[in-house]
């Protein structure tokens, strides 16, 4: 035993290199046909900060809205009560009235993140677990 620790800490090999790391049909030499070809798309990590990062801003966005408008009621409440203290109609103060608003606000923050899902987030992980799905496919030989 040396008491160089040097190749303790040299570079691993690429997997993607390594004869073991290929897919079976890679392995055996068989070329694929055209139309089974995978889809071009960028490589999975990649795919995964597409991802992360459409969700993070879904997430964002709704709740930037419910609590953008909480905090603007609180503000209004602490630097204005006069404007809430204010009459609108039916005896309701304006105070009342924007209260009573938090509850469509927040309806709408959960609407426009399931709005969001399903046109941005959720067909991006519908894509990448068919590919996965069909590169572990391919993979097996099924």
């Amino acid at each position: 035993m040396s008491d160089d620790p040097s190749d303790a800490y040299a570079p691993r090999p690429h997997r993607a290199g390594h004869p073991a790391a290929r897919p079976s049909w890679a392995a055996s030499g068989e070329h694929l046909p055209e139309e089974a070809a995978l889809p071009s798309a960028p490589g999975h990590h990649k795919d995964l900060r597409i991802l992360r990062r459409a969700h993070r801003r879904q997430r964002r966005v709704a709740t930037l809205t419910a609590l953008g408008y909480f905090t603007l009621f609180l503000i209004l409440s602490a630097r204005s009560p006069s404007f809430m203290t204010e009459p609108v109609t039916g005896g309701l103060s304006t105070g009342m009235v924007l209260g009573l608003v938090q509850l469509p606000v927040t309806w709408l923050a959960i609407l426009l993140f399931e709005y969001t899902a399903g046109r941005y987030v959720d067909p991006l992980a519908r894509r990448m677990r068919q590919r996965n799905a069909l590169l572990a496919e391919r993979e097996t030989g099924l």
